[in-house]
């Protein structure tokens, strides 16, 4: 399967450093994973022999991407060695999947793929929408392209973070380039992947995540979105950040009888091949 592996790539959930810690992404794993589950429900391609997971992080979608279509061919794609080193662990008794290091931007496949997903994952890459079309590419006829980007980039969590980060004195030690970029709005997406000989599913849906622990949405966010600016500062001022920003967040967000409630905004559009004609 012809693909760039480079190591020095960025890695496909981010244009900054390709270190991420799954351990910590995890800790959420059950509420990080619902919209998966919403996704590929909707994809509408029963008929699946090969998958391709761009972006797929440390596995945690395989097990449905198998209940689902347990005869597939899987190829979990991610740039992070520490992500696809915690996924090939999981998978480790399944034949039928399969890992490949390689940044987005350059993936290709030898031969089209049924089902191209992506969770969470193409909002890391700023020209992502520019990316849509050589994705669809590489989609078979009667297959599909299925994708969830978040659309929470004005929810209290990350406007705090942009206003921490561009502020003195953290923003000596920022690239405003590496911070996570807004998505667009889901008619934009819609008409990104508007082609002859397709059909366009969009919707979107507003969880609201019931958090447990000290500091729940900081560990949920440091994972994310706040891991470029995290791993900028130097020590001691990423202390003084993150205490600053932990005590935002829970003004922001305050504790209640159920927990720390999230309200977290995610858009969906899946884009269909339709089969040829006899």
């Amino acid at each position: 399967m012809p693909a760039s592996s480079d190591p020095a790539a960025p890695s496909a959930r981010g244009v900054g450093s390709t270190h991420w810690n799954p351990a910590r992404y995890l800790t959420f794993a059950g509420e990080r994973l619902q919209p998966f589950i919403d996704l590929l429900h909707r994809a509408g391609v029963p008929e699946t022999r090969r998958i391709v997971d761009l972006g797929c992080g440390p596995g945690t979608g395989m097990p449905v991407l198998r209940a689902l279509w347990p005869e597939a061919s899987i190829v979990g794609v991610d740039s992070s060695a520490e992500m696809l080193e915690r996924a090939a662990q999981s998978t480790a008794d399944d034949a039928s999947v399969s890992y490949l290091r390689s940044d987005i931007r350059d993936f290709r496949l030898g031969e089209p793929a049924d089902l191209v997903v992506s969770n969470a994952a193409l909002q890391w890459l700023p020209e992502h929408r520019a990316l849509l079309p050589q994705i669809m590419d590489q989609v078979a006829p009667g297959g599909a392209l299925a994708v969830q980007v978040p659309g929470n980039f004005d929810a209290p969590s990350h406007r705090l973070l942009a206003e921490f980060a561009t502020s003195a004195p953290y923003s000596d030690h920022i690239d405003p380039d590496s911070l996570l970029q807004p998505t667009s709005q889901l008619q934009d997406y819609m008409l990104d992947v508007a082609r002859d000989g397709w059909t366009v599913d969009a919707w979107e849906t507003r969880y609201h995540h019931i958090l447990t622990g000290e500091d729940p949405v900081f560990t949920w966010i440091s994972s994310t979105a706040a891991r470029p600016v995290l791993e900028a500062l130097p020590d001691p001022l990423r202390e003084r950040f993150v205490a600053e920003y932990k005590a935002a967040l829970a003004e922001a967000y305050p504790p209640n009888r159920l927990g720390t409630i999230l309200p977290f905004r995610r858009l969906f559009f899946v884009a269909r091949h339709l089969p040829d004609e006899a």
